[in-house]
């Protein structure tokens, strides 16, 4: 019974060291979230100022033609690209990423295409790594708190992989798989794609004016091709942004049920504990009656 005890006791002091850890890491991971959403809120004005210059050149010239305004590309070579994090402790975060990415790469499959996989993120690059999965680029160390010259490192490589016909190893479309920040509580994982550019048409509402006319110098097909490449850059960087909230706020919730379990558990153990010693005090004390008991008899 002695043995038992001590068990339950061990169990439960080193429980509670686990319960100190992961409650260190969720009051990080709420302290890290308001950054990651002030980032992603300071990024936005950029984004926004960028799809309105790219709007006003589209709305003037009709008839521009750009590669990155292809209405028809060629999906015999798609490119994916995963948003991982570098850092674990973030429940399903991941592996919804990689599960989301691989039913898109099945959909390709089907249509007669090839994926084309770029992978940000430690643990997405493990993954393919492990098994033995080709990547066509990879990036990490930066998921947590990730910068500029990144995603237009990343843009860069796509925008060339995109350019490049297909039988030269190029891609005809250009997908992003990662998960968008929609409060502390909820994430949402979310396919995009970001090349080719999709055009909309959409009618002015009441009050709103139409895009600025430009002149362009020297020409307005040079100028949309340098707004479309920053355009797919800010892109970018608002959906790393927008994954390090996300990721913030999956490992603090993460964190928050692994504290609540192991509470939950050494309030079991406690309970069991308690009754392993009632029932030691119990026997010894039985003990000690037969004892008497016997010592009266003989006498």
């Amino acid at each position: 019974m002695g043995a038992q005890l001590r068990a339950l006791r061990s169990r439960i002091r080193s429980i509670k060291s686990t319960a100190k850890i992961t409650r260190a890491q969720e009051l990080i991971a709420a302290s890290q979230i308001s950054k990651a959403q002030e980032r992603l809120a300071a990024a936005k004005p950029y984004a926004r100022e960028v799809t309105q210059a790219v709007s006003a050149v589209i709305s003037h010239h009709v008839n521009l033609k750009h590669a990155l305004l292809n209405e028809n590309p060629d999906t015999s070579r798609v490119a994916i690209l995963l948003i991982t994090s570098d850092r674990g402790f973030c429940g399903g975060y991941n592996h919804n990423v990689i599960k989301q990415a691989d039913a898109l790469a099945e959909l390709v499959r089907e249509r007669g295409g090839e994926p084309v996989f770029y992978v940000t993120g430690s643990k997405g690059i493990a993954s393919f790594r492990f098994e033995k999965r080709p990547m066509a680029g990879e990036w990490s160390g930066f998921s947590g708190h990730p910068h500029y010259a990144v995603a237009a490192e990343i843009g860069e490589v796509l925008v060339e992989a995109f350019s490049t016909p297909t039988r030269d190893g190029g891609v005809g479309e250009v997908h992003v798989v990662y998960t968008e920040m929609i409060s502390m509580l909820t994430q949402t994982l979310t396919v995009r794609r970001i090349l080719p550019l999709a055009i909309e048409e959409s009618r002015l509402r009441s009050g709103e004016r139409p895009p600025p006319s430009y002149e362009f110098e020297p020409t307005a097909s040079q100028v949309l091709d340098g707004l479309l490449k920053q355009y797919v850059n800010g892109r970018i960087w608002h959906m790393l942004l927008d994954s390090a909230a996300s990721e913030h706020a999956a490992r603090r919730q993460a964190m928050m049920s692994a504290t609540d379990n192991a509470n939950d558990l050494i309030s079991n153990l406690t309970r069991q504990a308690n009754m392993a010693r009632q029932d030691e005090v119990t026997t010894e004390l039985t003990e000690i009656v037969a004892g008497a008991n016997a010592l009266a008899e003989h006498r």
